[in-house]
């Protein structure tokens, strides 16, 4: 059964009864709503079709600190390693590794755009996300309880190393395609960037190469809210960012000015839902770790500029393709278009496409035509 997709990630379908977890070769099989203890596999699991923890060891972050016991939730569709190209796909800001059952299930599966019946397909769950990779919920060794508000800072080249390690664990050598939206977009510079010669092309939808001010503005206000207001101001976070995923004509067109039964504008009760779902499955300092992610993305930072970092794919013969979305007022084209015109100029084969939707910055989660005719031109060549 294909859901429809809610806003940046994450359906509001629910796993099949109670949380589950059951041991495969010393796996932990978990819902993506079970984040209790993992175990240590004997070895990771490929072409499975679910979702899937695993512990890789100790990570060290950009900022010198140190994930000892990193946990990572993924999951692997279609063919393994030698039998098969390899794509990684990575969600955006409160999403899981469902890729292919959830959020991107209309391009992942066979005879899709993503077919797994020629390739595989790997989604890991970011690094301080919420659905079964470490993160804020996750136990903290030293204390016997969650982080929480102490989880270390991370960054989107940070989420990258993470997925490399899992890529690694899977035996995951070499990737035709490394793609995703919005924070999942910028993740997927950071992976063809940290290992280059790994990396036959990356398509980054949605996402700049470093954050600007407007969208860390936004972001700055949601985190207030969070810390001054708990879960209510999670709520109000949740309502205010849908306000950026969609445009004025998509808003203009569900809801006008329509009330509800009680008297509310449909608006204000779609704002109100949303908010109360997102509460119900998801946490304030997971959404603060996210959210800082993408204020601190910039690809050229420590890499001496922009076109500098980007010489290293013009190097190993990575290729780009930059996808914007038009009427996108978080990321739009402008900023799109500057990844993709700093990557011409250092050489990197480069090529510039636009959704046409009035859907906004959330069109990478709808257009599935238009995203299936992207993702296949890429896999082309």
């Amino acid at each position: 059964m294909t859901s429809s997709p809610t806003s940046h990630g994450v359906s509001t379908r629910q796993p099949p009864g109670d949380p589950w977890r059951v041991s495969m070769s010393g796996t932990t099989l978990v819902s993506a709503s079970d984040e209790r203890g993992v175990t240590s596999p004997r070895a990771p699991l490929l072409s499975t079709g679910t979702v899937l923890s695993v512990r890789l060891g100790p990570l060290e972050l950009v900022s010198g600190e140190r994930i000892d016991d990193l946990a990572v939730a993924y999951r692997h569709d279609g063919l393994a390693p030698g039998d098969g190209a390899q794509v990684i796909v990575v969600h955006a800001l409160t999403g899981s590794a469902d890729a292919a059952g959830d959020w991107w299930e209309p391009l992942i599966g066979p005879g899709r755009a993503l077919d797994t019946d020629r390739s595989g397909v790997v989604c890991a769950n970011l690094l301080g996300g919420r659905y079964g990779t470490t993160g804020p919920m996750t136990i903290d060794p030293s204390t016997g309880r969650p982080w929480g508000s102490t989880f270390p800072s991370v960054g989107t080249r940070d989420q990258a190393a993470a997925i490399w390690l899992l890529a690694d664990a899977l035996g995951v050598d070499r990737v035709a395609l490394v793609t995703g939206g919005s924070l999942g977009g910028m993740v997927a510079q950071e992976i063809a960037l940290l290992q280059p010669h790994r990396v036959d092309r990356v398509l980054p939808m949605a996402a700049p190469a470093a954050t600007g001010p407007m969208a860390m503005a936004w972001n700055r206000i949601q985190a207030t809210l969070i810390d001054r207001l708990g879960d209510e101001g999670l709520a109000l976070a949740r309502q205010l960012a849908m306000t950026t995923y969609r445009s004025e004509a998509d808003f203009d067109q569900r809801f006008g000015r329509e009330r509800q039964d009680d008297g509310r504008f449909s608006v204000i009760s779609y704002l109100d839902y949303q908010g109360a779902k997102l509460v119900e499955r998801f946490d304030g300092d997971t959404y603060r770790i996210l959210a800082g992610a993408m204020d601190r993305h910039d690809i050229g930072e420590g890499r001496g500029g922009l076109v500098a970092a980007l010489d290293m794919l013009a190097s190993s013969g990575t290729r780009l393709t930059a996808l914007g979305i038009e009427g996108d007022i978080l990321y739009g084209p402008r900023q799109v278009q500057v990844l993709a015109s700093a990557a011409e100029a250092a050489g990197v084969e480069t090529r510039y496409r636009e959704l046409r939707s009035d859907k906004g910055h959330d069109a990478f989660l709808v257009e599935w035509d238009q995203l299936a005719t992207i993702i296949r031109e890429c896999l082309a060549g």
